[in-house]
């Protein structure tokens, strides 16, 4: 009796391909500039960090509001590729007015306009990855396409590195020419990005007979509106990485320190990815996300615990597995539970509501750590051990996911 050859990277169709190089290419443009962005507004510009979370804060909900729609939009028209070109080429043509910004409001409008293009082409670019692979090789295609992505910031976190540390030495605070020096850099890229989707990867024709979606989310079926809702669970309490960094400051780990800390998580998650990916696709999905859930508090109560610097370095090191398990894996379940032409409709939903949902994550961390007017807050310890009860619910939840299913219907 003869086995089902095991599949591999080398087996991946060219879309697959196309698009983890078109992302490839924009994480090492977008990560050269967004991790050095606060900087620049507080050094060069001088603001406070209020404004700069408002800044944030209106990017990310603008992103989250457009994903939702944007992937329905591409159920409705049968394309996949042109929406995704559309939302990089926005993306792309963005970074050039970082350059020339010297008010926080061109920063803020091209950091929006950044956002815009990223909503717009986050669900189409997912489904269209969903289309193009078979089930069989599903996981295996979204956590190679995360591996890409995630290499792409580990190399643009390198290069921003070099660049800072060429110019500026031992400088704590950015100063404006390195910035602009990192920016003109990065439109390289992103340039590449756009090139490599429109040139490389090609539409999937809607399969005949299927129909253009209404807009409601209660077209895509009870397994995935459960599904999202335990999602949501888990993403409550999964605030910001930024507080991450705060926490690895606030252990006493310096800034060069803190992008090291960085480069090597994202090089494990890169190396996590395409492996755990692959075996989604050999064992039950749900239950690698489960693992991942379980890890992911282990972890957190970890960060909650830490005493030293080097052990939210080893720790932030080892929370790169968390993403290789389960980021990829959950992209992958999603196109397990919808009907293939409701697949944009799904990735756009799925997006949006965990982009909505970092914000009040976000919020309820910022307060829990320092608290709101006279009341000082439970401390750095207490948005992790927040977060990690919260993943513990989620895991359970979703080990239930059946009879939760069972009793739905």
């Amino acid at each position: 009796m003869s086995k089902t050859k095991k599949a591999t990277i080398k087996d991946l169709p060219r879309n697959v391909w196309a698009v983890s190089l078109t992302s490839f290419f924009m994480d090492i443009s977008s990560e050269m500039v967004i991790n050095i962005l606060p900087l620049f507004l507080a050094n060069v510009l001088g603001l406070r960090t209020n404004l700069i979370g408002l800044i944030e804060g209106i990017a990310e909900a603008t992103a989250s509001i457009l994903k939702l729609f944007s992937g329905w939009f591409s159920d409705k028209i049968g394309g996949r590729k042109w929406p995704a070109v559309v939302g990089y080429g926005i993306s792309a043509l963005s970074k050039p007015f970082f350059y020339f910004a010297n008010t926080w409001g061109v920063i803020a409008g091209a950091r929006w306009a950044d956002r815009v293009g990223k909503g717009i082409r986050t669900a189409p670019r997912d489904a269209l990855v969903a289309d193009s692979i078979k089930k069989e090789q599903r996981g295996l295609a979204f956590g190679f396409h995360r591996a890409a992505d995630t290499g792409g910031a580990v190399l643009g976190l390198c290069i921003a590195l070099l660049i800072t540390w060429l110019a500026q030495k031992k400088s704590v605070a950015l100063n404006q020419n390195t910035f602009q020096t990192i920016v003109l850099i990065s439109i390289i890229p992103a340039v590449l990005a756009v090139l490599s989707l429109i040139f490389i990867a090609k539409d999937t024709p809607r399969k005949t007979g299927s129909k253009a979606p209404s807009f409601a989310f209660k077209s895509l079926g009870k397994p995935f509106m459960v599904f999202m809702m335990i999602v949501a669970i888990f993403d409550l309490g999964n605030s910001s990485d930024a507080f991450l960094v705060l926490r690895a400051q606030e252990r006493g780990l310096s800034v060069t320190g803190i992008l090291g800390m960085l480069i090597t998580f994202n090089l494990v998650y890169t190396l996590i990815s395409t492996p755990a990916g692959a075996l989604s696709d050999r064992i039950s999905r749900r239950k690698l996300i489960i693992g991942g859930w379980l890890f992911y508090a282990v972890i957190y109560f970890g960060f909650g615990l830490a005493q030293t610097s080097t052990q939210i370095w080893i720790l932030y090191t080892v929370y790169g597995l968390y993403y290789g398990l389960a980021y990829g894996t959950s992209k992958a379940f999603v196109a397990d539970l919808v009907p293939e032409h409701l697949r944009g409709t799904a990735y756009g939903t799925y997006n949006g509501i965990l982009g909505l949902i970092d914000f009040p994550a976000s919020l309820i961390a910022g307060i829990l750590w320092q608290g709101s007017g006279a009341w000082t807050g439970f401390g750095p310890s207490a948005p992790f051990f927040f977060g990690a009860v919260l993943a513990l619910l989620a895991s359970v939840l979703m080990l239930l996911w059946p009879k939760i299913l069972k009793n739905e219907m």
